[in-house]
C-alpha cells in the first residue's frame, strides 16, 4: 500500500456459509474474543454479562458476572487461563474461564473501562478509561505499573505492541499515542484521523492497526509515525482485526467485511447486522469468525481455506 492512499472498494466476491446465531443476551454484544486454543468465544455486553460460548457449536458454556454496568471488552490472556473484562463501572475484572470463579476484581478508572489487552507474556494488562487514561496493571496481583496521561478525551483503546515495551491507546480526541510500557511516559503521537478512534490491534508484521468514526482503517508504522488509509468505508469502523494475510472489519453501516492485507480489496461480506456491527474475532487457527452488534446476536461463521 502506498502511504496516504485511499483505496477503492470493489465489488465483493465471496460469501461465507450461513452462520450459527447466538441470541442469549438480551443487549447489545461490544466485544468478542476466541480463546488462544480456540475451543471459547468470549462476549461482552449492555447486558452486564461476559458468556463464554462453545466456539464451534455455539452452545454457551457459562456466564460470568459481577460488573455492575455495561461489560465493554474482554481480552483472553496468551496462555487462555484468565479472562480480563472492562466494564462501565470503572473495574479491571478477570476470572478463569475454566471454572468461572473471579481472580480479580481492581478499581482500575474513574470512568468506564472500555479497552483491555493482555501483555504477550500475559503478566500485564492494559486498560483504557473515559476518564482521559490508559494503565497499566500487573495481572496477578492488580497492582498498578504504570499510568498513561496526555489525551484530552475518552479513551475507548488500548493495545500492547507484540515485544511489550510499549502501549498504544486512542480515543475521542483523534488521536493514536504511543506510550513507555514501564515509565508511562509518551513516545509519539500519531495524529491524522479525522474522528474518534474505536480500536486498536497489532497484526502479525507488527503494524498497528486503528479503527475510525472517520470511516477508515489505518495502518501505522510506529516507527516513521506514517500510516496508510486502509479503504474508505461506508460508516464509523468499530473493529479491525488481521488474519492470514485478511483484515476483518465491522462498522456502523451494519457490515462486516473481510479485506485483502495487501491491497485493501474486499474478499468475503457476511450477513449485516440489524444495526451497528461492533465487534469482530477471528479464531487463531483462522477458521472461524465470530460478529456482534447492537442488535444482540452473535453470528459465528465457519470459513472455508
Amino acid at each position: 500500500m502506498t502511504c496516504g492512499a485511499i483505496l477503492v472498494l470493489p465489488l465483493l466476491v465471496a460469501a461465507p456459509q450461513q452462520p450459527i446465531e447466538l441470541t442469549d443476551h438480551t443487549a447489545d454484544v461490544f466485544s468478542l474474543a476466541f480463546s488462544p486454543d480456540g475451543k471459547l468465544l468470549a462476549s461482552a455486553s449492555k447486558d452486564r454479562t461476559v458468556r463464554l460460548w462453545d466456539a464451534t457449536t455455539g452452545e454457551p458454556v457459562r456466564t460470568l458476572k459481577g460488573i455492575a454496568g455495561d461489560a465493554l471488552r474482554v481480552a483472553f490472556s496468551p496462555d487462555g487461563k484468565r479472562l480480563a473484562c472492562g466494564g462501565a463501572d470503572g473495574t479491571l475484572r478477570t476470572w478463569n474461564p475454566a471454572t468461572g470463579d473471579a481472580v480479580l476484581n481492581v478499581k482500575a478508572h474513574a470512568n468506564w473501562v472500555a479497552g483491555v489487552a493482555y501483555s504477550r507474556d500475559g503478566k500485564r494488562i492494559a486498560t483504557a478509561s473515559a476518564d482521559k487514561t490508559a494503565a497499566v496493571w500487573d495481572a496477578e496481583t492488580g497492582a498498578k505499573v504504570a499510568q498513561f496521561r496526555g489525551h484530552t478525551e475518552e479513551v475507548w483503546a488500548v493495545a500492547f505492541s507484540p515485544d511489550g515495551k510499549t502501549v498504544a491507546s486512542a480515543g475521542k480526541d483523534k488521536s493514536v499515542r504511543v506510550w513507555d510500557a514501564a515509565t508511562g511516559d509518551e513516545v509519539k503521537t500519531l495524529g491524522g484521523h479525522e474522528s474518534e478512534v474505536y480500536a486498536l490491534s497489532f497484526d502479525r508484521a507488527g503494524a498497528l492497526m486503528s479503527s475510525s468514526a472517520d470511516r477508515t482503517v489505518r495502518v501505522w508504522d510506529v516507527a516513521k509515525g506514517e500510516a496508510a488509509r486502509f479503504g474508505t468505508h461506508a460508516g464509523g469502523v468499530y473493529a479491525a482485526v488481521e488474519s492470514r494475510g485478511r483484515v476483518f472489519v465491522s462498522g456502523s453501516d451494519k457490515s462486516v467485511r473481510a479485506l485483502d492485507r495487501e491491497t485493501g480489496n474486499p474478499v468475503q461480506v457476511f450477513q449485516p447486522h440489524k444495526a451497528d456491527a461492533y465487534a469482530v474475532a477471528v479464531s487463531p487457527d483462522g477458521k472461524r469468525v465470530a460478529t456482534g452488534g447492537k442488535d444482540r446476536l452473535i453470528r459465528l461463521y465457519a470459513l472455508e481455506k
